[in-house]
């Protein structure tokens, strides 16, 4: 089990913030899907004096290409640049062999507010598939062009597109014992980074609530481990677990209400519990004599999931809330499950799996127990699913840097996230955002 408590930290300094984080990511796509489909993405037009406030095709199209499934048209390549339907001429189009279209323009909408309207066509047929309008300040149309991208994902595909979440991860920079530990929050691509900790000391284990307003995650001021909920927007956090021992790994249950951790009392033992955040009662989950580690509840908050070295080595069970210490096992197909996390739809787990050697992300189908392997590196760790159910982004090790990758559920799409400077790990990928 030392794998599992491998990042186990002294000293904490906690530096408020919301301010530009210096590692930006790089992005580099390493496999993409085989016959993706090709787009074209003309530049908007921008109907007003100056030059345009924000290139929205361009971030558009390095989402769609991000993805792996889609394969932009290059800029050079067009022939021609419409910005509305009744400007395509679509047999130029298929001579460039692009499958669909999409066109649009940007117009002044008031003081500092912009509005996009976009279309989407069918190059073959001619046929309009969607176009909508939408409005942002100017510090907010990287956010709107994600929304773009997410409407044509998702009508071109039928799974909503993931580019408008947010990731959060902890940043290392320097050497011991000049090293300095972030934890980060960035938009999907990895642009727009806050700082929202600022160590001396490492940071460990973030937990986004559902309803993406605060992150959970472990520090250790006064020379102890402690669990805080920071607000996002604000910057207040809070304690909510400082007891004698370790106090980690924080999972949010659905609802929000409550914290599931682990923790080791008196006698030593390492267990799952349960904390109530409003009345602060806390119930202990395991009493196997064991270590109980990384929960994570089910969907729908009946079930919670922890791995478990009682059997000799770590595997996956799984106990009712209202019905502790009755856990049962559900990995039985390799000798080392951790770090369960459940997709959205809560068919399937993500799990860091022993394969020939070397540790990698898996999935479990919970219904036929079929287990998948995804990655390839060597020590890959920390799973966390995209909102939508197709990617798994996760930590590894790219010539000796911890890097951020990401990997489709079928195993077909990789890329990887290096941090212009440090290591990177423990990424948690946020929920969709609230619909306003």
């Amino acid at each position: 089990m030392a794998h599992l408590f491998s990042r186990a930290v002294l000293g904490f300094a906690l530096a408020l913030a919301a301010v530009a984080a210096q590692a930006q990511l790089v992005v580099e796509i390493t496999r993409g899907q085989e016959n993706a489909v090709p787009i074209a993405i003309v530049p908007f037009g921008w109907e007003s004096q100056g030059a345009a406030p924000f290139d929205v095709a361009e971030v558009v199209a390095a989402d769609l290409q991000r993805s792996g499934r889609f394969a932009p048209l290059d800029r050079r390549d067009m022939v021609d640049r419409p910005t509305a339907g009744d400007q395509i001429r679509f047999q130029d189009w298929r001579y460039l062999k692009s499958d669909f279209i999409a066109v649009g323009k940007v117009t002044p909408d008031g003081a500092d507010r912009y509005a996009a309207q976009f279309e989407l066509y069918n190059v073959l047929t001619g046929q309009r598939l969607t176009g909508q309008r939408l409005t942002a300040n100017t510090r907010g149309m990287r956010a709107m062009a994600h929304r773009i991208s997410d409407i044509i994902f998702e009508q071109l595909t039928g799974i909503p597109g993931a580019f408008s979440t947010r990731v959060a991860f902890i940043s290392a920079e320097g050497t011991p014992p000049q090293q300095r530990y972030k934890l980060i929050v960035s938009d999907a691509d990895g642009e727009n980074q806050q700082i929202i900790a600022n160590s001396t000391e490492p940071l460990m284990s973030p937990a986004w609530s559902p309803d993406g307003a605060s992150l959970a995650y472990v520090s250790f001021e006064s020379k102890a481990s402690a669990i805080y909920v920071q607000t996002l927007a604000t910057g207040e956090r809070r304690r909510v677990s400082a007891r004698a021992g370790i106090n980690g790994a924080p999972a949010w249950s659905p609802d929000g209400r409550k914290l599931a951790l682990t923790l080791s009392r008196k006698d030593g033992d390492v267990d799952v519990y349960t904390l109530d955040l409003a009345s602060q009662v806390l119930t202990r989950m395991t009493f196997d004599p064991g270590i109980d580690t990384e929960p994570e509840w089910s969907t729908d908050g009946r079930k919670l999931y922890f791995n478990s070295d009682r059997a000799g080595s770590p595997q996956i069970y799984e106990v009712d809330p209202d019905l502790p210490n009755k856990a049962t096992r559900v990995t039985f197909d390799g000798s080392y499950n951790a770090r369960p996390r459940m997709s959205p739809d809560g068919k399937q787990m993500s799990v860091v799996y022993l394969d020939r050697g070397n540790y990698r992300i898996a999935t479990i189908d919970l219904a036929t127990k079929a287990v998948q392997v995804l990655s390839q590196g060597r020590q890959d760790e920390s799973p966390s699913f995209a909102p939508n159910g197709a990617t798994i982004i996760y930590a590894t090790q790219d010539r000796g840097r911890g890097v951020l990758a990401t990997v489709s559920i079928d195993g077909r799409v990789q890329q990887k996230l290096a941090a212009s400077t440090g290591d990177v790990r423990e990424p948690v990928w946020g929920p969709f955002p609230k619909k306003k």
